[in-house]
């Protein structure tokens, strides 16, 4: 008899993963027309905003750089909510002018506005190596045919706006951002970082290992056959690509977890300690520390405050 074939999806990606457990969330609040002069400014949310043009064109006001247009169909994300203008003139707005009232005449833009935001705060460096702004233009065939896609069904969502839209879109954007990370990758705009190992064929099931199952015995030996590599090549590879030793990060993620649990469960230490690969109550206690500066119970004390 032939083995029954795979149906059930049981096992997740290491994207997948890592973006379930940071608790990824889109969500779009902006769609509007802007006419005349204007200039926004949505940065300072300590989330990810992010623009689209449906129609007209805008001027991208950045860091010092020379403006830059955008037409309809560009897309802008900006990975370390970096300070920026979006605006209709070439000419930098004046600060007083940037999310003040427009003025109502002259051309008009449709512009898109949301944030993407990972609920689960852990300081875990996924978007580090983005650059400060990630700019997709449709002209340039920077999106793609997936991104124009979904791009094309966010704008007809909002033009439609049938009943379930506003869900809809939501949900359109967490694609978006989705393919955006893949598009970075595949585009080879980074050489390094988690998030290009996350989609390296031998780190990423290491990865994934470590994320669903902090709690188990692992070593660098367990680790580099996880990868199928010897331990000096995998600590190597490892480092090279995610800037840390596998032993390094394995703590730093467990300590993640760790936090996230005094945070929102009622599980004691010594549970918690076990749950993170710790025999030791007392060790656990010593790593938290030197980990997150602060001891677990300063961490449960504020949070029940």
């Amino acid at each position: 008899m032939s083995e029954s074939p795979k149906i059930y999806l049981d096992a997740p990606d290491p994207l997948s993963v890592m973006l379930t457990r940071l608790e990824l969330t889109a969500e779009v609040y902006v769609n509007g027309d802007f006419c005349g002069t204007w200039a926004v400014d949505t940065a300072g949310s300590r989330r990810i905003p992010f623009h689209l043009i449906g129609d007209g064109q805008a001027w991208l006001h950045f860091n010092g750089q020379p403006a830059r247009v955008l037409h309809a169909g560009d897309l802008v994300i900006f990975p370390h909510d970096a300070h920026h203008v979006i605006a209709s003139e070439k000419q930098p707005p004046a600060p007083a002018a940037v999310n003040a009232p427009m003025s109502n005449d002259g051309a008009v833009t449709n512009m898109v506005c949301g944030f993407f935001e990972f609920r689960n705060r852990a300081l875990f460096p996924l978007l580090e190596t983005l650059p400060a702004a990630v700019i997709l233009c449709q002209q340039d065939g920077d999106t793609g045919p997936r991104i124009e896609l979904l791009i094309r069904m966010m704008l007809q969502e909002l033009a439609d706006a049938r009943p379930g839209h506003y869900s809809a879109v939501d949900q359109v954007a967490f694609l978006l951002f989705i393919e955006v990370l893949r598009q970075q990758v595949s585009a080879g705009v980074l050489d390094h970082g988690l998030l290009k190992a996350l989609f390296d064929s031998r780190l990423g099931p290491v990865l994934t290992a470590i994320h669903q199952r902090p709690e188990q015995d692992w070593t660098l030996q367990s680790l580099a056959e996880a990868a199928s590599m010897s331990r000096s090549n995998f600590a190597q590879h490892f480092g090279q690509l995610v800037g840390t030793t596998p032993i390094k990060y394995l703590t730093a993620w467990r300590m993640s977890e760790a936090r996230r649990l005094l945070e929102t469960t009622s599980l004691s230490t010594a549970q918690i300690a076990e749950r993170s690969g710790y025999e030791s109550e007392a060790a656990f206690r010593k790593a938290f520390r030197n980990t997150v500066g602060e001891p677990p119970g300063a961490v449960r004390a504020r949070q029940r405050a």
